[in-house]
């Protein structure tokens, strides 16, 4: 049973490993997705993009694919943001097992409020959320302030689709690796 479990993962991640691969974007191509979506961050939190102005720097995936039929798993590609120009490139992937079954695709930005947090990150070989650094995902108050207590963590997450800020997900579990463009 358990060598059954650990085929379907490792199955899963090669499958992962190999659509992102075999849809690797450019650089030119991942600048564009990232303003885009940057874009629309802005117009669905002004408290997040207020918050992001402040960022030693920040991490942009302007598109998610999460996909599963038992084993899931997620993958985007996207870039480092530092002084609002791209400083390095980076995936991000996860593996999951369990009750699934569809595909959805959101956008994740990732704010390094501390010089300590970015430079912790940049050093690392491939950074693990919830394990190198811990993520506050944001959430929206009255106003759409963001929670006072979350805007005081080193390290603030944002996932949102078209239809704004999205609630109850997580960055844990997901593995970041910068890649070559």
């Amino acid at each position: 049973m358990m060598a059954t479990l650990i085929r379907l993962v490792l199955t899963g991640m090669l499958a992962l490993f190999f659509v992102g691969s075999a849809g690797a974007a450019s650089r030119e191509e991942i600048n564009a997705e990232v303003r885009q979506a940057l874009k629309e961050f802005r117009q669905h939190t002004s408290a997040g993009h207020e918050l992001s102005q402040k960022a030693a720097g920040m991490l942009v995936f302007p598109s998610v694919v999460k996909a599963g039929i038992g084993v899931g798993g997620e993958y985007g590609e996207g870039a480092l943001l530092i002084g609002g120009k791209p400083a390095a490139y980076y995936n991000i992937a996860s593996a999951s097992i369990g009750l699934q079954l569809g595909a959805q695709a959101r956008s994740m930005i990732i704010l390094f409020m501390t010089e300590n947090a970015l430079s912790k990150f940049r050093a690392s070989e491939g950074w693990k959320a919830g394990v190198d650094g811990s993520v506050a995902l944001a959430t929206l108050g009255a106003g759409g302030a963001v929670d006072t207590e979350t805007a005081k963590k080193p390290i603030i997450g944002f996932i949102f689709s078209n239809k704004g800020l999205m609630a109850n997900l997580t960055f844990e579990g997901s593995k970041i690796t910068k890649i070559d463009r």
